[in-house]
């Protein structure tokens, strides 16, 4: 809770500046308007349907995507962490494919399965399984070997050896790779939003404000709630994974 509110002060702090800097004329008003103003327009947009129904389109999205990504991107972590003749197998096709944006594969996507809701939920997973694939690999290479002796010594089969064993001490850097996996999901749905133009979703609402008469309130309104639910999110899953694996802090405090 008190990160929570330190969180939130420098929130506030942040808009204080910026409306600071908007009055005093350091940022014309043309360009960037005052925060004020984002407020008042970002409260009348909350009793508007057409947005709440844009911001539940991208966020229903979101949610899809990320328990994809975690579906897909565990799995196959465990696969290529504990069998490293397919990790080595398979190394050259992820290095070249982990390089490429989200964004890159737009026309592709668009080609194929159109501008709805697939599109961005594909891509999103795209960008999102990464770090959960990648910190699933790392976490069992970070496994003590001495662990998986004694399991097996003690009778314990591969199956029985991954489930008691590697993913208890695996889970709490998996729950990381998930958490950054959960901003880069949110950044990647309202991209294709906006790029693609998609028929409903808060990158197309931004859009559209852009479009419409330059309504940068709109804009910065928009883009405002996108940082808000993403910090919102963030702090989520911190708080939630401290609950979760407050064992695994206690044991790293006590091998220091």
């Amino acid at each position: 809770m008190r990160t929570f509110a330190k969180g939130l002060t420098g929130l506030l702090g942040f808009f204080l500046l910026w409306e600071i800097a908007v009055q005093a004329g350091v940022l014309p008003d043309y360009w960037v308007p005052p925060a004020s103003e984002v407020a008042t327009t970002f409260v009348t947009l909350l009793g508007q349907q057409e947005f709440l129904l844009a911001v539940i389109a991208t966020l229903l999205a979101w949610l899809i995507s990320l328990g994809v990504a975690i579906a897909v991107g565990v799995p196959a972590g465990l696969l290529l962490g504990s069998v490293p003749a397919v990790q080595s197998a398979s190394r050259a096709l992820i290095e070249f494919l982990r390089p490429i944006p989200a964004v890159a594969l737009v026309p592709l996507v668009m080609v194929t399965i159109g501008s709805g809701p697939d599109a961005k939920i594909t891509l999103a997973v795209y960008a999102a399984m990464w770090p959960i694939l990648f910190n699933t690999i790392y976490a069992f290479g970070e496994i003590d070997p001495v662990l998986l002796d004694s399991a097996r010594a003690a009778g314990a089969n591969r199956r029985q050896s991954l489930t008691w064993v590697a993913l208890p001490h695996a889970a709490p850097f998996i729950f990381t790779g998930v958490r950054v996996a959960a901003s880069i999901a949110l950044i990647a749905v309202i991209s294709v939003e906006y790029i693609a133009a998609s028929e409903i979703g808060l990158g197309r609402y931004i859009l559209e404000g852009g479009m419409n008469n330059g309504h940068l309130d709109q804009v910065m309104a928009g883009t405002v709630l996108a940082g808000l639910a993403g910090w919102a999110i963030n702090s989520a899953l911190v708080g939630g994974g401290r609950k979760l694996f407050r064992w695994a802090d206690t044991e790293e405090r006590a091998t220091r």
